[in-house]
């Protein structure tokens, strides 16, 4: 590369947090990886490249060797099988854990060679590593537990992926992130969708209520404890302030592997409150068996893209402790993280 400025490689860069992203990278010379091109201009060099085939680590290595980046972002991930047309969860393995795992060899195999060094990587986890109903505020050392949902499953792996990776990648600043719910006018994500009523589906009964303006009811089993039930939000943009500031830093990490828990400031809202933001009919069901038999239908039906192994995480409560991002940015915290998570949500469905 010819760019006097330094590299950086982001994966998944044609996503909606990529295309936040890329902008705020004016200081590199960028390589956007993705099945998709991003935005026109906002990459200097843009590689159609799959992490789901075998091939591809092979195809990464001699790509840093060529590109020579001093930072690797991962974001590439399939999240919602429907909208990403990934509807084989085989597939769906390939790419988010295996094609994690690709990643990092290529990484390790470039640091190995000596000609070039990556000096940081950054990996999106989530809150989903931690599973659907946690008794206390989940801190980074806190025990991974997703289950049920192949997204929580995925996440929970590539993160176990990159723990174990992490003593083999010399000379490289690992940061893992586990950030809370996407939130933001451009948002759409299981709980953002069920919230606002979305109709994602793409059956034809799903065409015929959109075209009608037509908004599916939020629905909870009944009982105070899900109206009380507690969630939190990260504004995307927030989230590309952080994943910015970390590529910026240049002195490298204390430790070889650094894993923050990520959401918006000040405290969690009720799921009464999500529900009362977003302006939303309210129904009861007489239980989680009943509202999974709704889902199923919607499901089967293709007026809802929300799989009915997405129950849990849209009835369970899991908060995170982020003690650890807040003391780390100090007197940037409020510079990177700029939403507070009800005016993240607010947003949202505004």
């Amino acid at each position: 590369m010819t760019d006097s400025k330094p590299a950086i490689v982001v994966t998944g860069a044609a996503g909606n947090l990529g295309r936040r992203l890329l902008p705020l990278l004016s200081n590199f010379s960028v390589t956007a990886i993705d099945v998709h091109p991003p935005d026109a201009g906002s990459a200097d060099q843009y590689v159609r490249l799959d992490l789901g085939r075998e091939e591809c680590c092979r195809e990464l290595f001699h790509l840093f060797q060529e590109v020579r980046p001093v930072a690797v972002i991962h974001l590439a991930f399939v999240i919602d099988p429907v909208r990403s047309g990934v509807l084989d969860v085989d597939r769906m393995w390939q790419i988010n854990v295996a094609g994690t795992a690709r990643l990092l060899e290529a990484i390790s195999e470039t640091n190995r060679n000596g000609e070039n060094t990556i000096r940081t990587f950054v990996h999106l986890s989530s809150v989903a590593s931690y599973g659907s109903d946690l008794e206390r505020p989940a801190t980074e050392e806190s025990k991974l537990g997703g289950h049920t949902l192949p997204y929580a499953l995925h996440k929970k792996e590539s993160d176990e992926v990159v723990q174990t990776w992490a003593p083999q990648l010399a000379q490289s600043s690992i940061y893992l992130l586990r950030p809370h719910i996407f939130a933001g006018a451009s948002m759409e994500n299981y709980l953002v969708g069920a919230f606002r009523g979305t109709v994602n589906g793409t059956g034809r009964w799903a065409d015929r209520l959109r075209d009608k303006g037509r908004r599916l009811p939020c629905m909870l089993p009944r009982g105070q404890r899900y109206l009380d039930n507690k969630i939190q939000f990260i504004h995307v943009d927030d989230m590309a302030r952080l994943i910015a500031h970390i590529a910026n830093l240049q002195e490298p990490a204390t430790q070889r592997l650094t894993i923050f828990n990520v959401a918006g400031r000040g405290e969690p809202i009720t799921f009464a409150r999500c529900v009362e933001l977003a302006h939303n009919k309210l129904i009861r069901m007489p239980g989680k068996w009943a509202s999974r038999m709704v889902l199923e239908a919607l499901w089967k039906s293709g007026i809802s893209a929300i799989p009915p192994e997405a129950l849990p995480y849209m009835t369970g409560e899991y908060i995170m402790d982020t003690t650890r991002l807040q003391k780390w940015l100090g007197s940037k915290y409020s510079e990177v993280i700029q939403y507070t998570i009800e005016d993240a949500f607010r947003e949202t469905v505004a």
